[in-house]
């Protein structure tokens, strides 16, 4: 009894066990994509996103409004209730300001998230830094360690919630 020696189809010095389970056509495991329903070869596996990263204009539009309004209210707040911050405990802050923006976005782009819907939420995070500049009377793009600690720990928060 001999065993035939099978090699891939896209790599032909590459000896191979594995088929495509759709077409039955030899692929090794550097070209294998594995989906939900086993191995297949690039040509049979699906091209299509997730569908939680597929953004249509109509999410990217309620997601950049609620990213501004929501930036415009929590930098008001910001400006008025910390306009010096707390030193290293403005992570805190930063942290629970990058989530208040993070979820309202992702809700308003109907649970949709990837780079476009996060980079959405870190310009919200963004307005919120400037209007808090402003409120609370300091040069728009003032560089004071606190305030900045704060936009880091809001844009980290926001890009982790809606990570891609």
């Amino acid at each position: 009894m001999t065993v035939e020696t099978v090699y891939c189809a896209r790599h032909p010095s590459v000896e191979t066990g594995l088929g495509c389970g759709r077409c039955e056509t030899p692929i090794c495991p550097k070209c294998a994509v594995f989906t939900d329903v086993g191995a297949r070869c690039p040509d049979c596996a699906p091209q299509r996103k997730l569908p939680q990263f597929e953004v249509g204009p109509t999410q990217v539009l309620a997601g950049g409004g609620v990213a501004l309004v929501i930036g415009v209210l929590a930098g008001v707040v910001w400006g008025f209730l910390l306009p010096d911050g707390f030193g290293f405990f403005s992570i805190f802050i930063g942290v629970a300001l990058g989530y208040a923006i993070a979820e309202p976005v992702s809700r308003a782009a109907h649970g949709k998230s990837g780079p476009i819907i996060a980079t959405i939420a870190v310009i919200g995070c963004i307005v919120a830094y400037l209007v808090h500049n402003v409120v609370a009377g300091y040069p728009l793009f003032q560089a004071d360690f606190s305030s900045l600690l704060i936009l880091g720990a809001a844009a980290a928060t926001a890009i982790g919630r809606l990570r891609f």
